[in-house]
């Protein structure tokens, strides 16, 4: 584990939302019943976590993602830096004046 990845505690969180077992873990594509093993201190693997955080701490509609929206971000983190440094700025600047 990276010393800057912090310990996601799964029911911590289902219960801040205010959710069900079966709603907080059925946006991951995770069961019930395996949420409720995590819940209780099974380990977590690291692409459910990654999940987890996206969901449900990020607020990401997982299901509008594409890959190619992936790979223009990748491009520009990598080519043209302060380009996508512009955008986010004006993307967060967007969304709170459509909040």
């Amino acid at each position: 584990m990276k010393t800057n990845d912090k310990v996601i505690d799964a029911r911590e969180i289902r219960r801040k939302l205010g959710v069900n077992q079966q709603q907080f873990w059925s946006e991951l594509g995770v069961t019930q019943s395996g949420g409720s093993r995590y819940e209780s201190g099974r380990n977590m693997p690291r692409p459910v976590q990654q999940l987890l955080r996206l969901v449900h701490i990020e607020k990401i509609d997982i299901n509008k993602i594409k890959r190619e929206d992936y790979e223009v971000i990748e491009y520009l983190r990598s080519s043209k830096p302060a380009l996508l440094k512009e955008l986010k700025k004006e993307a967060k600047a967007a969304a709170k004046k459509n909040a």
